[in-house]
């Protein structure tokens, strides 16, 4: 995206920050139930959870790994996770990271006696999984794993060491699993990226387990502005996975969803086992849609590493395994036909109407939300950039 076109996203989100108020309902998550005794914990993690009240059997359950400074509570708080969990009869399990293990409260995806399949923090994981679905009845084959920063990073690591345990993953704003074996390199890796050939990234997740396949589904969530963990990454964590599943480095499909860059790859198939989502303008964090009319793409709270994007990870992710119910399925359905049909009967004014009638520009669908276009134009206009008239 140009710099021009980065600058329109930015003006768009600052004015939904101040203009659009959140959803109460997704304002804080549900009181999180600690689990102890669930096995040996050679990680010495704590076991959080949320299962909603009169769970069916064979349940969907989704592991949610917060980042450095946060506690697992606050990062559902932030995400939506539980809120979503008890509008759609799935289970939450949030593992959360102690001092002890390391100060700054990240999960170390980066030691390699943490993220092999046998030992340390990963496999603490794993028996926290292996418990929730022995308690719980949840279904083997609908697992899920996502997580933001280092979360990411252990995420990577548990989809890695344990993909016969998950039918997918959503990795935030991390890193490809191998890209550092000590925090020096994590460091190094987070700012500037390391950068291989895909067979050699597939190759390190091929050895990390004897599983063969069938593979995770991946998605990839990663602001173009984040300065923390370089969004490079995200092109290599491709690569990786795109390897993984035998699939060419260039994408089946490039497209633009809720004004985000959006690729997919698709297997022989055609179904999407692996998404990349570039959000335009964002730092470091979680991408929220607080002021989505939907109530489900509404859930959660901006804050520190949590972001009003105009964008939800949450329900794309939660869409994407297919946890909503069949009545908000069909919802979404509506919701899009609707503003298809509203976006061809109102055509942008000003420089956005412009833009959108040259040929090979999309405007992101923030930029048609009611009073935007005159903030930009005031705002290009007082930068010399737009003539007054």
């Amino acid at each position: 995206m140009t710099a021009l076109g980065v600058n329109i996203a930015e003006l768009i989100r600052n004015h939904r920050q101040k203009g659009a108020p959140a959803a109460s309902s997704g304002a804080a998550g549900l009181e999180l139930t600690e689990v102890r005794g669930f096995g040996s914990n050679p990680g010495d993690l704590r076991m959080l959870a949320y299962v909603p009240p009169g769970l069916p059997p064979h349940a969907p359950l989704v592991v949610v790994l917060h980042g450095c400074t946060q506690t697992a509570a606050a990062y559902d708080a932030g995400a939506g996770w539980s809120r979503l969990a008890e509008r759609h009869g799935f289970a939450v399990l949030l593992p959360e990271q102690v001092r002890g293990n390391n100060a700054s409260l990240c999960f170390n995806w980066f030691h390699p006696a943490d993220t092999a399949r046998t030992g340390g923090e990963a496999e603490s994981i794993r028996q926290m999984v292996a418990h929730a679905v022995a308690a719980h009845r949840i279904d083997p084959a609908r697992i899920f794993v996502t997580g933001l920063s280092a979360g990411g990073g252990m995420a990577t690591a548990m989809l890695a060491t344990y993909p016969d345990v998950f039918a997918g993953g959503a990795i935030v704003a991390g890193l490809p699993y191998g890209a550092a074996h000590s925090m020096p390199e994590a460091f190094e890796a987070m700012g500037a990226r390391r950068i291989h050939a895909p067979r050699e990234w597939g190759n390190l997740v091929r050895q990390a387990s004897p599983h063969r396949g069938p593979w995770p589904r991946i998605q990839i969530w990663q602001g173009d502005a984040d300065s923390t963990v370089r969004p490079g990454n995200a092109t290599e964590l491709a690569k990786q996975w795109a390897d993984v599943h035998g699939l060419p480095s260039t994408p089946s499909l490039t497209d633009r969803v809720d004004g985000t860059a959006h690729q997919a790859w698709r297997d022989a198939s055609g179904q999407v086992v692996l998404e990349s989502f570039m959000v335009p303008g964002m730092q470091h964090g979680t991408p929220l849609n607080p002021g989505a009319a939907d109530l489900d793409q509404s859930m959660g709270t901006p804050g520190p590493y949590m972001l009003d994007a105009g964008i939800s990870s949450t329900w794309h992710m939660a869409r994407s395994w297919g946890l909503l119910t069949a009545a908000a399925q069909a919802r979404t359905e509506r919701q899009q036909t609707t503003e298809r049909q509203q976006t061809g009967a109102k055509q942008p004014q000003g420089l956005l109407g412009i833009l959108g009638k040259l040929p090979g520009i999309e405007l992101p669908a923030a930029a048609r939300v009611a009073g935007v276009t005159a903030v930009i134009d005031k705002a290009l206009r007082s930068a010399g950039l737009l003539k007054r008239g």
